[in-house]
């Protein structure tokens, strides 16, 4: 089955392995040409956004972790579990095969280190193993700290990457450590539970990746042990509801003609552009209206991909289905929805 070529930003990349992880769980390795390489080039702890298609609305798009590393130079792979009601998790554990051809966006996400010889701290709920397996291989591959994996599950069958977790830990004894949490075994974990596990480690990074209830769980323990904000690091995904396969087509004009402006510094990619931003345009359609390749995935709000932080003056968000309250009050905001509020004669400034 081949999908529908992709304009711009997508591509459309041919599976080269389909692996059975558990019994509900699959694995999708994607061939990537020569040409396209640099374009999916990715951080550990980053996803990909799938073009699923669906006989009700012609197509759905999805995100996806990739457990892959990019520090072991590994084919790209996303891993994807079935929920009950999922239909993209449904839709390609079933019929996801070597040969097809599906489209696929540039890798996305912040949920990645800044700096891999940190000490980790992570903790994983089922399918959220996903980019944290990223994170774990390319820490230990380039990194030099120690990490600490707390990985929950159903039952001993759920466990996916079982047996690549235990060759890790083998190999590299006194760098990591994995400890299983089984809900068969030991129930739910609570509060008390997770503070325990956690309190050895405060002082490590922290990644966050499961189900809602689990990552709140989790994030409620570590702020109530004293992890500070800026450490705790929580993967949040939300489906989709709009197309970020349209092709965006920004012009100077869309934007020099709107109005009150504000002026606005950016720091993204270890450069900073000094703007007039609209007070009625977004913060991505300001910058790619000027050429600059801002980060973004679905442009809705929805995905995390353009996440960045306000390190001066006043914005506000026109939708937000990723950032909690926290988050917002510590200053991270999302450029697909950001507009600029007026606030005296200096600038606004905002870091990728």
């Amino acid at each position: 089955m081949t999908a529908p070529s992709a304009p711009g930003r997508a591509r459309t990349l041919r599976i080269s392995r389909v692996i059975d992880e558990t019994h509900d769980a699959r694995s999708i390795v994607f061939d990537v040409p020569e040409a396209d390489r640099e374009r999916f080039a990715y951080r550990p702890g980053q996803f990909l956004t799938l073009r699923i298609p669906s006989d009700r609305t012609g197509f759905v798009a999805r995100c996806y972790s990739l457990a892959s590393s990019p520090e072991h130079d590994e084919p790209l792979m996303v891993t994807v579990k079935r929920t009950t009601d999922g239909y993209g998790s449904n839709w390609l554990c079933t019929h996801a095969v070597p040969g097809m051809e599906l489209d696929v966006l540039p890798p996305g996400g912040v949920f990645t280190p800044k700096d891999l010889d940190a000490d980790f701290l992570l903790f994983a709920g089922g399918s959220g193993i996903t980019p944290v397996m990223s994170i774990l291989k390319s820490a230990l591959a380039r990194g030099t700290g120690r990490i600490t994996l707390v990985y929950a599950n159903r039952d001993e069958s759920s466990v996916i990457f079982a047996g690549e977790l235990t060759d890790l830990a083998a190999r590299y004894p006194h760098r990591l450590t994995v400890i299983h949490w089984l809900e068969s075994v030991q129930g739910l974990p609570g509060r008390a539970h997770l503070q325990a596990l956690a309190t050895p480690f405060l002082s490590y990074d922290v990644f966050v990746c499961g189900p809602r209830p689990f990552m709140d769980a989790v994030s409620d323990a570590l702020t109530t042990a004293g992890v500070p904000r800026s450490r705790l690091h929580v993967e949040v995904f939300t489906s989709l509801t709009g197309d970020p396969f349209t092709e965006v087509v920004q012009t100077p004009e869309d934007t020099t003609s709107a109005g009150e402006t504000v002026p606005v510094e950016v720091e993204l990619d270890g450069q900073t552009h000094a703007l007039d931003w609209p007070v009625t345009t977004t913060l991505v359609d300001l910058l790619l209206s000027k050429g600059i390749q801002a980060p973004y995935s679905c442009r809705d709000g929805e995905c995390g991909s353009c996440q960045a932080t306000l390190l001066k003056g006043r914005v506000t968000m026109a939708h937000n289905e990723v950032l909690s309250d926290d988050d917002v009050a510590e200053g991270y905001i999302l450029g697909c929805q950001a507009l600029p509020e007026p606030d005296g004669t200096e600038p606004i400034r905002i870091e990728f």
